[in-house]
């Protein structure tokens, strides 16, 4: 176990979730105005267990956004004057995230030692530290850990195995997919890396088939359940080797499984859209609603940890995808027709393919069609620039006769039971 918080029973957890829940609320909208105005005429300091939480408005990421534009650039919901010394970020949409004080500040750090990292390990993070917090969220954990880091970034896969190499990297935190790029590369240069045992992935789905194959080739690889604005939610835990189902809750966390769109809480069980509360003074985070889908898991883990357990990513309330460790959402391509008037219609889907997530970009075309010189072969690479320029992911383009008119403007057609 990382510490005695894992094995407190649910009252314990409760009770240590809760105490004073209210006057710290009330503590934290003082400090940070825009929290303040979303939370308007509620009585925060009746705030004091699971029940009364629910009956606070959900926040939705696209509020947030809309609050940061007009603040920028937190939109009041960040105390600034306890940002001074740390780091700030700008993941996609735009949003902006700041890195809260303290040792391991997004509590990466117990999902690593699940993952049986521990204490001078070296270990290879192939998260990006560019403009997002993605590898600086694993990176503060292992640090708090204990272990020793590289931080390689992305990008530059023969640099990456060399250092993998000539650092004898014990484990490798980056994407599900990446690892097995290094892997293979590794194999066509005759380089081995004996070394390499364990793995923490995240920013994209773990596939049986995947984690079975890491396995043949002597890696122990579990996932973790991490977003750019709360850090760690949940990790998957195990014993001798077998990963046990579902992910434990993270601690300091409160999550909520609601319908999709709504605050009103599912059925025991049911799936819904994930909600995590948050209460830091600096930067409190009052049922924020991540657009994931998934539900929770009945009693404890067979690993001996007691926090609620979620079944695990189950895909996306809305039409937001993450792909390749990156999420994409219907904004981004908003202007799509503007830059290309030829087009009249749109559709983007992701498939997996050869372990690799694989995306395509279905086009209409206005009819008639602009009278050029190509009139007979549209500019599928200027679209496909354009679509790169737009969600700094590589896709290929296709012209369609026509596209459902289903409303799907962003389709995920990947199988997680594969």
């Amino acid at each position: 176990m990382f510490d005695e918080l894992d094995t407190l029973s649910a009252n314990e957890r409760e009770q240590r979730l809760f105490s004073g829940f209210g006057a710290r609320l009330e503590a934290a909208a003082n400090a940070c105005p825009g929290l303040a105005r979303h939370l308007e005429g509620h009585s925060l300091l009746d705030v004091n267990d699971r029940a009364a939480l629910q009956q606070l408005p959900v926040l939705r990421k696209q509020a947030l956004m809309q609050a940061q534009q007009q603040s920028p650039p937190f939109g009041d919901f960040v105390d600034m004057k306890a940002l001074e010394g740390q780091r700030v970020f700008m993941s996609p949409g735009p949003v902006w995230e700041p890195q809260l004080p303290g040792g391991d500040p997004w509590q990466s750090a117990r999902a690593l030692h699940a993952a049986g990292i521990r204490r001078g390990h070296r270990l290879h993070n192939a998260f990006s530290y560019h403009l997002t917090p993605g590898g600086f969220i694993l990176d503060e954990g292992a640090r708090a850990l204990g272990c020793i880091v590289f931080p390689a970034g992305v990008g530059g896969t023969d640099s990456q195995v060399q250092a993998m190499r000539q650092f004898a990297a014990q484990a490798y935190i980056g994407t599900p997919d990446y690892l097995q790029t290094l892997l293979d590369h590794a194999a066509s240069e005759q380089l081995e890396l004996p070394s390499l045992k364990h793995a923490l992935v995240s920013g994209g789905a773990l596939f049986p088939a995947m984690r079975d194959r890491y396995a043949e080739q002597g890696i122990q690889v579990q996932q973790c359940y991490a977003t750019a604005d709360l850090g760690v939610i949940a990790y998957e835990t195990g014993n001798d080797g077998v990963v046990h189902p579902g992910m434990v809750i993270n601690e300091n966390l409160i999550v909520d499984i609601v319908v999709p769109g709504t605050s009103t809480p599912v059925e025991d069980g049911e799936v819904g859209e994930v909600v995590v509360t948050r209460l830091s003074p600096i930067y409190p985070l009052l049922r924020f609603a991540t657009g994931d889908l998934s539900a929770l898991l009945p009693g404890a883990s067979p690993c001996g940890r007691t926090a609620m357990r979620l079944r695990g990513w189950m895909g996306r309330a809305d039409q937001r995808v993450k792909i390749r460790g990156m999420f994409v959402d219907p904004q981004q391509l908003q202007t799509l027709p503007e830059l290309h008037p030829e087009v009249a219609r749109w559709r983007l889907s992701v498939i997996r393919e050869q372990d690799r997530d694989v995306m395509t970009l279905a086009v209409t075309l206005k009819d008639p069609l602009p009278q050029t010189e190509n009139r007979d072969k549209p500019d599928t690479q200027s679209l496909a620039d354009t679509l790169k320029r737009l969600t700094n992911l590589s896709g290929s383009v296709t012209i369609v006769e026509s596209l459902p008119d289903d409303g799907l403007v962003v389709e995920d057609k990947r199988d997680y039971e594969q």
